[in-house]
């Protein structure tokens, strides 16, 4: 068999056994729904991809660790189905990012999250103002699940007339316990308004984990290593 010949044959064996791959485990191996998914796509990508062209190495060695990681991957969905427990630590589980309005720092410092990519996230919910969130969730594939509070969910056509005509992009006055001097501003809170907001909240700034002025013009809030509430 000429090395051509060789190649094409490998080529529709390897889409052939991750046609197979992906029909056994699901669309949810697409999505990459859970950690030993991604892991096990990447692996089988690899592999499929040496298989169609690394004729070094003997075709049956690759076939041999496509089966044993199909295999495996395969029991660990079913372990993962029947046993919810096994399965969190085989997927993992969402994590609690925002809890009752309140934001959760150790939770966030846990799974990596930084506050900007918190903003981001909500950002493409739509959400610009961050006080109008009651949970935020970050599920196992990656995206963000979010829940507006009561007051900020979508209204109906009846109660548009009472909402405000205009809004502004949120203004962040303190970052991780430090003042944002280019941020204040006579238009919403500068120096000496800020301080005495924070006296008549019992607040101090390097108490604070963020401050930003919402698009309502009201002032949130959340102070550093928020404990969750249950």
């Amino acid at each position: 068999m000429s090395e051509s010949v060789e190649i094409i044959f490998r080529t529709l064996t390897s889409f052939i056994l991750l046609w197979v791959f992906v029909q056994l485990l699901g669309k949810q191996t697409i999505a990459q729904k859970t950690y030993h998914l991604y892991i096990a796509s990447i692996t089988m990508g690899t592999i499929a991809g040496n298989l169609a062209f690394n004729i070094k190495i003997k075709f049956l060695y690759f076939i041999i660790a496509i089966i044993i990681m199909g295999t495996v991957v395969y029991m660990l969905n079913r372990l993962s189905i029947r046993n919810p427990r096994f399965g969190k630590w085989i997927a993992g589980e969402p994590a609690t990012l925002i809890q009752k309005g309140q934001i959760l720092e150790e939770s966030m410092e846990r799974m990596g999250y930084s506050l900007d990519s918190l903003k981001q996230g909500l950002r493409g919910k739509d959400i610009f103002n961050i006080e109008e969130v009651e949970y935020a969730i970050l599920e196992t594939n990656g995206s963000l699940s979010v829940l507006k509070k009561e007051q900020y969910q979508n209204a109906a056509k009846q109660d548009l007339p009472l909402l405000p005509s205009a809004a502004t992009v949120p203004i962040e006055l303190v970052y991780d316990g430090k003042i944002l001097y280019e941020n204040l501003s006579k238009h919403t809170y500068d120096y000496e308004s800020l301080m005495a907001e924070l006296k008549k909240r019992n607040l101090a700034v390097i108490n604070i984990s963020y401050a930003v002025v919402g698009t309502k013009g009201n002032l949130f809030i959340d102070l550093i290593k928020d404990q969750s509430k249950e």
